[in-house]
């Protein structure tokens, strides 16, 4: 009887022990993480962006690898004459290094400092490549003009200079002359 109590703890261990691999088996932990991340994009030696983190985590094991901001970001974008241009900040941010997509959520705000123009939504991608920003969620734009909304989201430059709303609706400043 002693015996059989000493195989039956034996064996529910073991039981316990692959549960235990299983469950950790089908987390997904990343391979880099830190605190207090800055990351600078240059192109022949001037820096274009600049990208500051409080929180990172890498992911390279997946189908996917992707890099996760999971406490938002600041990233500032510079001109030729390393002024900065424009500002995005958002709460949570997932970049896709394949594709050179972000994926920007909850309370995403991006400024183009130079005109004045600021934009915001709570649902925004940036495409590195084309550098090209948009969203299919309700979206604001104020400007010099007036303030626009976009209740079907927008396309736009990264740095605003130019946009386009989608199922648009604002209120327009008019001069009077």
């Amino acid at each position: 009887m002693l015996v059989f109590a000493g195989l039956a703890g034996y064996t529910s261990c073991e039981n316990d022990i692959e549960k235990i691999n299983t469950i950790l088996d089908n987390q997904s932990t990343p391979e880099i993480s830190g605190k207090q991340y800055e990351i600078i994009y240059s192109d022949s030696g001037k820096v274009k962006v600049k990208v500051l983190a409080p929180e990172i985590r890498k992911f390279i094991e997946t189908d996917k690898s992707y890099t996760e901001f999971p406490r938002g970001l600041t990233a500032y974008f510079y001109d030729d004459s390393l002024e900065i241009e424009s500002v995005i900040q958002a709460n949570y941010v997932i970049y896709f290094e394949d594709e050179k997509l972000w994926e920007a959520k909850n309370d995403v705000e991006d400024r183009n400092l130079k005109e004045g123009d600021q934009l915001n939504t709570e649902h925004l991608f940036w495409n590195e490549n084309k550098r090209l920003i948009y969203s299919n969620t309700y979206s604001r734009i104020v400007n010099k003009d007036g303030t626009f909304y976009g209740q079907d989201g927008f396309e736009a430059a990264q740095d605003l200079k130019w946009w386009r709303l989608k199922g648009s609706k604002g209120t327009v400043n008019v001069k009077d002359e």
